[in-house]
């Protein structure tokens, strides 16, 4: 079932590192750094997946050829899920993880061979695997799915399904190299002969206040990646409800609440995946006095999580950022596995 080449899986140089800008590696790399089609070179570190289809489509408009590698079956442990992917151009040029960091040259190697033959392949390592000297740490194996891309249109439906901030689907099927797009969330996993890939938009972060606590949460949240939008509550304004999707998560960090509540019932009123306000137990009485008097049901109330945050009280907006943002990440991670 394996097609694989070994001298390419000794190779795990990585490779020097360039900084370039994501959205742009094959329209701003230097003249002096082009890349020898044999060397996997990675060209920026990241594991988001617009990103990575974004750097296919940049490649491929550049006329370069693409191979797109998906993590297709985990054996044991793995760093990474399902569905994970790395893009690798046959000028070298790869980014995107199947694993911790550990294969992730042996696989760019794999593709470009791939690319050179013209022929999709499996890859089989770690555990189970007929390389024994390529172990994964997490003790762990992973089978890795090496697609050669030969028509934009997928990879493109899917990008613009993201940035428009829809879920779609790509669907594998080895037996004939094909990959097609699908619109909707499907789960990630093999269903008959194709491996069907789900994405989602990027977990977003409506920080409602003028506050510390919204600067610097604001700073958190950009750093772990979250998209992060900051609303200004004014007396009598409401937020855009559409600005709350089920891949959005609110918090409340106001010292206000008749600043909060536009913001509380538009929130309650959408689906996020996650609400939070900031207060005292005894704030949060008050809160849930006013919804009640509103109409609001318990069962709707209770969506609400106050005290806000993972750590439980703090007293400094350091410490609430980091509690408020892992509380978000715990949920975020809770509501995929739900879906």
């Amino acid at each position: 079932m394996t097609k694989s080449i070994d001298f390419s899986l000794h190779n795990n140089r990585e490779g020097s590192e360039f900084r370039i800008h994501h959205s742009h590696a094959y329209l701003d790399l230097p003249n002096d750094l082009q890349v020898d089609h044999q060397t996997p070179t990675k060209a920026f570190s990241t594991d988001s997946v617009l990103e990575i289809l974004d750097f296919s489509l940049r490649a491929m408009e550049s006329g370069h050829r693409v191979a797109l590698c998906t993590l297709v079956e985990i054996r044991g442990g793995s760093s990474r899920p399902l569905g994970a992917h790395m893009a690798v151009a046959d000028d070298g040029l790869y980014c995107g993880y199947v694993s911790g960091g550990c294969t992730e040259a042996a696989i760019a190697a794999e593709a470009l061979q791939a690319l050179l033959e013209r022929q999709d392949r499996t890859v089989m390592l770690g555990e189970g695997s007929p390389f024994f000297d390529i172990l994964l740490p997490c003790g762990g194996g992973v089978t890795v799915a090496i697609h050669l891309l030969h028509d934009v249109g997928p990879i493109k439906a899917v990008v613009d399904c993201l940035r428009r901030r829809r879920s779609a689907s790509l669907s594998y099927v080895p037996s004939v190299q094909s990959l097609a797009f699908q619109s909707g969330t499907t789960e990630t996993g093999w269903e008959g002969g194709a491996f069907l890939t789900s994405y989602r938009p990027r977990a977003r972060i409506l920080l409602s206040g003028r506050t510390l606590e919204v600067e610097v949460a604001a700073k958190v949240a950009r750093a772990a990646d979250y998209e992060v939008l900051v609303y200004d509550a004014v007396p009598g304004g409401i937020p855009d409800e559409h600005l709350i999707d089920a891949d959005t998560a609110v918090a409340l960090l106001q010292h206000d609440l008749d600043l909060e509540m536009p913001v509380l019932e538009a929130a309650l009123h959408a689906r996020p995946f996650y609400l939070g306000a900031l207060g005292s137990r005894r704030t949060h009485e008050k809160r849930m006095r006013r919804l009640s008097d509103l109409g609001y049901s318990q069962k709707t109330i209770d969506r609400i999580k106050a005290p806000i945050g993972l750590f439980g009280r703090t007293r400094d907006a350091q410490s609430l950022a980091l509690s408020v943002v892992a509380d978000i990440a715990a949920s975020r991670q809770a509501a995929l596995a739900e879906a």
